[in-house]
Protein backbone atom coordinates (compact mmCIF):
# COMPACT_ATOMS: atom_id res chain seq x y z
CA UNK A 1 0.00 0.00 0.00
CA UNK A 2 1.81 3.28 -1.13
CA UNK A 3 1.04 6.70 -0.02
CA UNK A 4 2.52 9.94 -0.82
CA UNK A 5 5.31 8.16 -2.81
CA UNK A 6 5.94 6.09 0.34
CA UNK A 7 4.74 2.55 0.70
CA UNK A 8 3.12 2.16 4.16
CA UNK A 9 4.87 -0.83 5.80
CA UNK A 10 5.38 -0.08 9.50
CA UNK A 11 8.71 -1.27 9.21
CA UNK A 12 9.41 1.54 6.56
CA UNK A 13 7.88 3.80 8.29
CA UNK A 14 9.42 3.51 11.47
CA UNK A 15 12.71 3.31 10.05
CA UNK A 16 11.99 6.51 8.24
CA UNK A 17 11.81 7.94 11.76
CA UNK A 18 14.98 6.65 13.44
CA UNK A 19 13.84 2.75 14.38
CA UNK A 20 16.19 -0.03 14.18
CA UNK A 21 14.75 -2.53 15.71
CA UNK A 22 11.13 -4.64 15.05
CA UNK A 23 9.36 -6.59 17.55
CA UNK A 24 6.09 -8.27 16.35
CA UNK A 25 4.40 -9.84 20.07
CA UNK A 26 2.02 -12.30 17.33
CA UNK A 27 5.96 -13.86 16.60
CA UNK A 28 6.58 -15.11 20.11
CA UNK A 29 4.73 -17.30 22.40
CA UNK A 30 5.31 -15.49 26.09
CA UNK A 31 4.05 -12.09 26.98
CA UNK A 32 6.12 -9.43 25.32
CA UNK A 33 7.42 -7.71 28.73
CA UNK A 34 9.44 -11.00 28.99
CA UNK A 35 10.68 -10.95 25.01
CA UNK A 36 12.06 -7.81 25.75
CA UNK A 37 13.45 -8.37 29.06
CA UNK A 38 15.55 -11.52 27.79
CA UNK A 39 16.79 -8.87 24.64
CA UNK A 40 17.72 -6.39 26.69
CA UNK A 41 19.80 -8.49 29.35
CA UNK A 42 16.91 -7.09 31.80
CA UNK A 43 14.86 -4.82 30.64
CA UNK A 44 14.87 -1.31 28.35
CA UNK A 45 15.97 1.57 29.73
CA UNK A 46 13.06 3.80 28.53
CA UNK A 47 9.71 3.03 27.22
CA UNK A 48 7.04 4.80 25.16
CA UNK A 49 3.39 3.81 25.28
CA UNK A 50 1.79 5.95 22.39
CA UNK A 51 -1.64 4.01 21.43
CA UNK A 52 -3.93 4.32 24.24
CA UNK A 53 -4.03 1.01 25.53
CA UNK A 54 -4.03 0.41 28.78
CA UNK A 55 -2.60 -3.48 28.62
CA UNK A 56 0.28 -1.88 26.30
CA UNK A 57 0.71 0.94 29.37
CA UNK A 58 1.72 -1.87 31.97
CA UNK A 59 3.61 -4.23 29.29
CA UNK A 60 5.67 -0.82 29.09
CA UNK A 61 6.43 -0.97 32.24
CA UNK A 62 7.09 -4.14 33.21
CA UNK A 63 9.47 -4.46 30.13
CA UNK A 64 11.78 -1.63 32.23
CA UNK A 65 14.97 -2.70 33.47
CA UNK A 66 14.54 -2.69 37.79
CA UNK A 67 16.53 0.15 39.29
CA UNK A 68 16.40 2.96 36.58
CA UNK A 69 13.65 1.82 33.79
CA UNK A 70 11.15 4.84 32.85
CA UNK A 71 8.10 4.47 31.19
CA UNK A 72 5.92 7.08 29.72
CA UNK A 73 2.78 7.09 28.66
CA UNK A 74 1.74 9.50 25.94
CA UNK A 75 -1.52 7.55 24.71
CA UNK A 76 -4.56 8.42 25.90
CA UNK A 77 -6.94 5.55 27.30
CA UNK A 78 -10.78 5.21 26.42
CA UNK A 79 -12.74 6.82 28.94
CA UNK A 80 -13.09 5.25 31.96
CA UNK A 81 -10.24 2.52 31.70
CA UNK A 82 -8.22 2.12 34.41
CA UNK A 83 -4.26 1.37 34.18
CA UNK A 84 -2.87 -0.94 37.08
CA UNK A 85 0.39 -2.85 38.08
CA UNK A 86 1.55 -4.59 40.86
CA UNK A 87 3.35 -2.67 43.65
CA UNK A 88 6.44 -4.85 43.25
CA UNK A 89 6.98 -3.06 39.69
CA UNK A 90 7.25 0.03 41.16
CA UNK A 91 8.92 -0.43 44.45
CA UNK A 92 11.99 -1.73 42.35
CA UNK A 93 12.91 1.96 41.10
CA UNK A 94 10.85 1.67 37.77
CA UNK A 95 9.54 4.66 37.14
CA UNK A 96 5.79 5.06 35.65
CA UNK A 97 4.47 8.53 34.27
CA UNK A 98 2.55 10.55 31.82
CA UNK A 99 3.28 12.90 29.26
CA UNK A 100 1.08 15.63 27.91
CA UNK A 101 2.32 17.99 24.81
CA UNK A 102 5.92 16.11 25.34
CA UNK A 103 6.58 18.07 28.34
CA UNK A 104 6.69 21.12 26.55
CA UNK A 105 4.72 24.07 27.42
CA UNK A 106 2.74 25.63 24.88
CA UNK A 107 3.77 29.49 25.66
CA UNK A 108 7.35 29.21 25.45
CA UNK A 109 7.57 26.29 24.01
CA UNK A 110 5.56 26.83 20.72
CA UNK A 111 7.81 29.34 19.27
CA UNK A 112 10.28 27.17 19.57
CA UNK A 113 9.05 24.06 17.95
CA UNK A 114 7.92 26.22 14.88
CA UNK A 115 11.08 27.28 14.76
CA UNK A 116 12.81 24.04 14.76
CA UNK A 117 10.32 22.75 12.02
CA UNK A 118 10.93 26.14 9.93
CA UNK A 119 14.52 25.16 9.79
CA UNK A 120 13.95 21.51 8.98
CA UNK A 121 15.01 20.05 12.31
CA UNK A 122 11.71 19.09 13.62
CA UNK A 123 9.86 16.11 10.86
CA UNK A 124 6.12 17.41 10.73
CA UNK A 125 5.47 16.57 7.03
CA UNK A 126 6.46 12.85 7.30
CA UNK A 127 3.89 12.23 9.69
CA UNK A 128 0.77 13.02 7.16
CA UNK A 129 0.11 10.07 5.09
CA UNK A 130 -2.81 11.03 3.67
CA UNK A 131 -4.88 14.18 2.49
CA UNK A 132 -8.84 14.22 2.58
CA UNK A 133 -11.44 16.50 1.05
CA UNK A 134 -13.71 16.96 4.74
CA UNK A 135 -16.55 15.23 3.01
CA UNK A 136 -14.60 12.18 3.41
CA UNK A 137 -13.58 12.65 6.95
CA UNK A 138 -15.36 9.00 7.83
CA UNK A 139 -12.66 7.39 5.06
CA UNK A 140 -10.30 9.32 7.03
CA UNK A 141 -11.16 7.55 10.32
CA UNK A 142 -11.12 4.41 8.85
CA UNK A 143 -7.38 4.52 7.54
CA UNK A 144 -6.38 5.71 10.43
CA UNK A 145 -8.35 2.74 12.65
CA UNK A 146 -7.05 -0.06 10.33
CA UNK A 147 -3.53 1.12 10.67
CA UNK A 148 -3.31 2.27 6.92
CA UNK A 149 -2.86 6.05 7.90
CA UNK A 150 -0.37 7.30 10.39
CA UNK A 151 -2.21 10.68 10.73
CA UNK A 152 -4.57 12.50 7.66
CA UNK A 153 -5.17 15.99 6.93
CA UNK A 154 -8.46 17.14 5.98
CA UNK A 155 -8.92 19.78 4.00
CA UNK A 156 -12.01 22.22 3.92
Amino acid sequence: YCLKNFCFFPHNLARKFGCTEFINPLDHKKPIQEVLIDLTDGGLDYTFECIGNVNTMRAALESCHKGWGQSVIIGVAGSGQEISTRPFQLVTGRVWKGSAFGGWKSRDSVPKLVEQYMNGKLMIDEFVTLEFPFQEINQAFLLLHSGKALRSVLNF
